[in-house]
């Protein structure tokens, strides 16, 4: 693990998303999102929202945004591809969006099949207009984050924010 990843980082989300008013966070199972899913669970103001495959989390969000809420989606960089074609949603209906995405395929993989996906992660989203921020480093985190947050929803715009594979740390099984 980098001495970057030993800082925690993760404690500063949840009270962004709290304070923004998120109240509906969709998610694949992420071990880099555990602490925030988790967190999100234990929140009465939120409600959590397991997805079979990221493409649900387009529809979930949308229909929140409908409802009058506020909905974040997080995943990993590899479910990306998965919803490709259902990002277009944001473009076509013009609800904000903002993803959370855990990045892996780069700094140290040692899994050869997530470094395709991992490495065209930012070239998908631009490529279905989603405005991307990085954060490499822990002291990025919790501006990058609510800066996204306000990009989102106040802009009616759809925004990813990727936590890189160094900020996360380096997976060993």
């Amino acid at each position: 693990m980098s001495d970057a990843a030993a800082v925690d980082w993760r404690h500063e989300i949840h009270p962004l998303l709290r304070a923004a008013g998120i109240r509906q966070v969709a998610y694949v199972p992420d071990a880099g999102h555990i602490r925030l899913i988790e967190a999100c669970h234990a929140d009465p103001s939120m409600r959590a929202i397991v997805l079979t495959n990221e493409a649900e989390g387009m529809g979930v969000l949308a229909g929140a945004w409908l409802g009058g809420q506020r909905g974040v989606m997080l995943m990993q960089s590899s479910g990306v591809g998965n919803c490709v074609n259902a990002l277009s949603l944001t473009q076509i209906c013009r609800f904000p969006f903002l993803a959370l995405v855990t990045m892996r395929g780069e700094w140290g993989e040692f899994n050869g099949w997530q470094v395709p996906m991992g490495q065209n992660t930012e070239a998908a989203f631009k490529g279905a207009g989603v405005i991307v921020q990085r954060c490499d480093h822990p002291e990025d985190v919790a501006p990058t984050i609510d800066a996204a947050l306000a990009l989102a929803f106040d802009g009616e715009v759809a925004v990813a924010v990727l936590l890189s594979q160094r900020l996360i740390g380096r997976k060993r099984f």
